[in-house]
């Protein structure tokens, strides 16, 4: 059996405040030179625009009961790579998750670094480049 690993995806609809979104990310990531555009890839993949999750608040409804509800902060903007994730199983899995909690419980201090900066010091092997292409209105790119 052959099986075509080559997925390309397209562009998804957006909305202007999704568009702006999108617009605002691409020139974030072009100037720190994160991305790079490209003309032609075998794997391209759409971009999604997802809700920033705030707190919690509690709202009635119309039964006068309370609905706990999450606020959204802001919109964020994803690559939707469920295609390329269906092609290939991963011999290097993430450990479960209760393994990884009996490993913390031994520790007392944590830390959290800045997650932009930290997924994006992640080097791609120049041979992977071209499967982390995605594409939006404003081109097509690669990380």
């Amino acid at each position: 059996m052959v099986v075509n690993y080559h997925q390309q995806e397209p562009q998804r609809r957006l909305n202007n405040a999704m568009r702006e979104v999108v617009k605002k990310e691409v020139l974030k990531l072009l100037h720190a030179r994160i991305i790079y555009p490209v003309t032609h890839s075998d794997w391209v993949s759409p971009v999604q625009v997802v809700p920033k999750k705030g707190g919690m608040m509690v709202i009635e409804n119309n039964k006068n009961e309370l609905i706990p509800q999450r606020t959204v902060m802001g919109w964020r903007m994803c690559i939707d790579y469920q295609k390329l994730n269906t092609t290939k199983k991963n011999h290097f899995p993430l450990p479960f998750i209760d393994e990884m909690l009996e490993r913390l419980v031994k520790h007392s201090f944590f830390c959290f670094l800045d997650g932009y900066s930290g997924y994006h010091q992640i080097p791609i092997h120049p041979n992977d480049q071209s499967k982390m292409t995605f594409t939006c209105l404003y081109g097509t790119y690669a990380y």
